[in-house]
């Protein structure tokens, strides 16, 4: 039996509107304008998937005054891309708007506090799977077959890369036409559900990467009323990437901001119908607006209730300013952390202070360990094997340096994050086209051997909660010798001593004095028991290595 089902949209300036769908033969049907600026219209239907888009004399400024333009609603929560005509796609069932009929069974699973996350960045299409797709496309299901793999890796969260829905079939996806539906190249609304159910079934939660800086430039409400919900031109051209929301513009007449509204109901739509559990804040700089970065960020965590819920914001460079006291975020990409590890890694420099300003951000202002997200790279930068090769250190000589740089990640103060591929040496230097991981590099002995490390380190941090404190204390710097040597720590007694060689020679009966505690101390990466003295240990370090000790 039919049902009446309301279409509405919000366009307060606009002069006229009508509602076009498959249900009256693509004619069109009359939308009144009430007082709140929202057109509405109310269409009887049955039980069933109908498309639909909006006629209206638009406002915005590229088009001849009052032009009639057919418009996707910006509210969609499903798109056929497939025709070409971009239609909204409307799902009724039992009489009701419904986005699809799955039911979540993992939401009582415990998941990991924000001190406690080990992430891993992945983009869907390039991760895994899709051997049967003429384009070797992943999918939403492809990730799910690796989560086991990321279990025995130790990872605890995953951050998704964009997976609204773009224009075409491959995209990075920070150019989001439609901020409601997902991406249909990589699956159904229920299959991105089931692979988010999945991750929590296992511990794992999800962080979605959210574009809330700009979209892409015909997006639907960019032809609705361009300046109403935009900047007019871009504020900074060589940081532009599409039109940019106007978070500044308040509307007194109605008393709303336009660019607010949408961007806080998108956010709350993705927390309540996908269950996410973070936001990664892409182009926090650009976006330049703490005023609104504080509400969105409440609006979030209000959303999400009682669950822990992680908002971290991509400020290149970093700011202690937007995670301290008066700051919006959670936490925020640690950029130095990386340009530091990588240079001294790849042998470039050496210089103590800024080691152990990136491996203690407290000193560079930040106020604790979830204010920063580590990483040895992202999806923005290149593989380390990539720059190491670069700069022709191949084989052992790579993995080794490497290794360092992965003792440091996982022992430095904040949250350590993993791109996809790192853990085990992927080579492919960065292209925002199609470049799969591959996955039989873990059949080598010196790939294996690196994800059987990180593996490793992973495990410490979770069995030793010194690393996830603030506390840390530099305990040995031997710039001659390009050495540096730290102590993590907890009141309950966990004790853990990094000591790090940055030089190309191997040091025998290295001294290392002022170690926090006598008594034996297990060596993890090498898996012995070593005693220290009121005078410290001796110990040999080779080049470009990391020792790491525990303290029983």
């Amino acid at each position: 039996m039919a049902k009446p089902i309301e279409f509405n949209l919000f366009a307060p300036y606009n002069k006229a509107a009508a509602l076009i769908g498959s249900f009256s033969d693509w004619q069109e049907i009359p939308m009144e304008k009430g007082n709140d600026g929202y057109f509405r219209t109310t269409v009887e239907l049955e039980d069933g998937d109908y498309q639909y888009k909006f006629r209206l004399q638009s406002k915005s400024w590229f088009l001849e005054e009052d032009q009639w333009v057919d418009v996707t609603d910006p509210y969609a929560i499903d798109i056929d891309e497939l025709s070409g005509q971009d239609h909204g796609i409307v799902h009724i069932k039992d009489g009701q708007r419904i986005v699809d009929t799955y039911v979540w069974q993992h939401d009582d699973k415990p998941l990991a506090a924000d001190h406690e996350l080990v992430i891993y960045e992945l983009h869907v299409g390039d991760f895994s799977g899709g051997e049967d797709d003429p384009y070797a496309r992943g999918k939403y299901k492809h990730v799910i077959e690796k989560l086991d793999y990321l279990c025995e890796l130790g990872i605890n969260a995953i951050e998704l890369m964009p997976v609204k829905e773009y224009p075409g079939d491959h995209s990075w996806g920070y150019n989001p036409r439609y901020f409601f539906a997902t991406e249909s190249s990589y699956g159904s609304t229920a299959e991105l559900k089931n692979l988010i159910d999945e991750c929590h079934a296992r511990g794992i939660r999800v962080i979605m990467d959210g574009i809330y800086n700009h979209s892409e430039a015909s997006s639907p409400l960019t032809q609705i009323d361009h300046d109403y919900w935009y900047h007019h031109s871009p504020r900074d051209p060589d940081n532009s990437w599409g039109p940019e929301f106007n978070y500044e513009l308040y509307d007194e007449n109605l008393e709303t901001y336009p660019a607010r509204r949408f961007i806080g109901d998108t956010v709350r739509f993705w927390i309540e119908e996908y269950h996410i559990d973070g936001i990664r804040y892409d182009a926090a700089r650009q976006i330049a607006n703490y005023d609104f970065m504080h509400w969105i960020v409440q609006e979030a965590k209000k959303t999400a209730g009682a669950k822990p819920f992680y908002n971290v914001a991509e400020h290149i460079p970093e700011t202690t300013s937007i995670t301290n006291v008066d700051g919006p975020m959670d936490g925020c990409w640690h950029d130095s952390f990386y340009h530091c590890i990588k240079e001294h890694i790849c042998g470039e420099t050496f210089d103590l202070e800024r080691l152990k300003d990136v491996i203690d951000c407290k000193r560079q202002g930040f106020m604790g360990a979830t204010n920063v997200v580590n990483y040895l790279t992202n999806h923005d930068h290149n593989h380390l094997m990539v720059d190491l090769g670069d700069r022709n250190i191949f084989d052992e000589e790579a993995f080794r340096r490497i290794r360092l740089g992965v003792a440091i990640l996982m022992t430095a103060v904040g949250v350590p994050l993993v791109w996809m591929g790192e853990e085990f040496g992927e080579y492919k230097p960065k292209t925002p086209e199609s470049a799969k991981i591959d996955w039989t590099l873990l059949g080598n002995d010196l790939n294996r051997g690196l994800f059987e490390y990180y593996k490793g380190l992973i495990n410490l941090r979770k069995q030793n909660h010194a690393l996830y404190t603030e506390n840390i204390d530099f305990i040995h710097e031997n710039p001659e010798a390009k050495v540096l040597a730290y102590s993590r720590w907890n009141d309950e007694g966990s004790r853990v001593v990094v000591v790090a060689n940055f030089s190309e020679n191997f040091l025998a009966g290295y001294h290392v004095p002022n170690f926090p505690n006598g008594g034996t101390w297990h060596e993890w990466t090498g898996n012995y028991d070593v005693e220290a003295g009121d005078d410290g240990i001796m110990i040999d370090i080779g080049p470009y290595e990391a020792k790491v000790f525990v303290w029983h």
